[in-house]
């Protein structure tokens, strides 16, 4: 089995940069995966690489009664805008006081990162330069979460677990994922995902995927 190559952020950084935009001027870039599996943690170091690209955490779009079901609200708050070079403005959900906070801006920047469940569900594919998948199974990653977040959240992990389940059942998005990233002991790997085709824009080349894990 193939355990693939050591992520060198650098290298990915640029090969996200050349890529074509995928959403006016900007390249979105997808980080999905189970709740739990660490896109967060990744996120913020690819977005470092990228010299503090902007980053959206999907934390900030769901609710507590859209947890899945937010994808209008995103498409006109900010796939819309960007699209057209413009700033996006959203406004962040707290979850502790269950409502909206002040209005946030997202600027169109050459590579803007959204990191979450669902980031790569199929109304957001088409506006998307690159889809990553932290390669993390359900159950581990959840009781990372879980423990992450005490036993005080235990009733809202039961329930989100369920809706997870249903929304990866009813729309996938690993099937569809460019790049497939592994966390290890000595950082990341990564392999060329499901979705993959042939293109020289791909920032994982075939030298690369030839080249031994280091």
């Amino acid at each position: 089995m193939n355990s693939g190559v050591r992520l060198d952020f650098g290298r990915a950084a640029s090969g996200l940069r050349a890529l074509e935009p995928s959403c006016g001027p900007v390249r979105l870039v997808a980080v999905d995966g189970h709740a739990g599996s660490g896109k967060s943690t990744f996120t913020v170091l690819l977005a470092e690489a990228l010299g503090d690209a902007p980053v959206l955490h999907l934390d900030d779009i769901a609710t507590h009664d859209e947890l899945f079901s937010w994808t209008g609200r995103f498409l006109a708050q900010v796939v819309e805008p960007l699209s057209r070079g413009h700033s996006a403005l959203y406004r962040p959900y707290d979850w502790s006081l269950r409502r909206f906070g002040t209005p946030r801006t997202l600027a169109p920047a050459p590579v803007v990162l959204i990191e979450g469940v669902g980031a790569g569900r199929r109304a957001l594919r088409p506006h998307l330069a690159r889809l990553l998948w932290m390669d993390r199974g359900p159950e581990e990653s959840w009781a990372r979460g879980r423990d992450r977040d005490g036993p005080g959240l235990s009733e809202f992990w039961d329930a989100w677990t369920v809706a997870e389940s249903r929304h990866f059942t009813d729309d996938p998005s690993r099937p569809f994922a460019d790049t497939v990233v592994r966390e290890c002991s000595t950082g990341y790997t990564w392999l060329p995902g499901p979705g993959t085709t042939a293109s020289t824009s791909q920032f994982l080349t075939d030298s690369d995927r030839l080249s031994p894990p280091y």
